[in-house]
């Protein structure tokens, strides 16, 4: 596994992927504190401060580089317009494993962004990063992120029950190997 510390961006079709700004703070914050957004995740704080916060403390990383999250704004290309945010972080249990995640404002959802998004995301950390196993994690009653990681070739391949504070979560596991082509 490498970092990539000259990251600009990425660019789909129709999609580009930047590094997320502070900036975006807000607009991030709109989407994620969403009930129907919301009641899928882990956040503990959606709020502007937080998000900015968070999002400073990740541009210290580069994508690849172990230590959390890299998270990345999803514009679309035709009239940047912010639709939502993917990141990923190197797992630091698993060597070679890369954890993704992904977040779609309601907006924008039902129109392919996300899958063309988390897409480009795993080519991103099989061609350039180099991981061995892209993962990512799911609350089991999300059909749409489930629906988007076997679109881009990361099926369930586990489900299992996490306990946290006074909270149960049914989650499932996805994942997507390196291609024996992809050396």
């Amino acid at each position: 596994m490498r970092a990539d510390p000259g990251f600009e961006e990425l660019r789909t079709s129709r999609l580009r992927l930047r590094r997320s700004e502070p900036g975006d703070a807000e607009e991030i914050s709109a989407y994620r504190s969403d009930h129907d957004v919301h009641e899928h995740q882990g956040w503990d704080h959606t709020d502007p401060d937080h998000i900015r916060t968070e999002i400073s403390e990740m541009l210290t990383r580069a994508p690849g580089q172990p230590g959390g999250w890299v998270q990345f704004t999803v514009l679309t290309l035709d009239d940047d317009r912010l639709v939502g945010d993917v990141g990923l972080r190197v797992d630091g249990d698993e060597q070679g494993v890369i954890l993704v995640g992904y977040t779609m404002d309601p907006a924008a959802q039902n129109k392919g962004y996300a899958t063309e998004a988390v897409g480009a995301l795993v080519e991103y950390a099989f061609d350039t990063l180099g991981a061995d196993l892209v993962r990512a994690y799911a609350e089991a009653s999300n059909v749409a992120s489930i629906r988007v990681a076997d679109k881009v070739g990361m099926p369930v391949v586990d489900r299992f029950t996490h306990h946290e504070d006074d909270q149960t979560w049914h989650v499932v596991r996805m994942e997507r190997p390196r291609p024996p082509d992809r050396g």
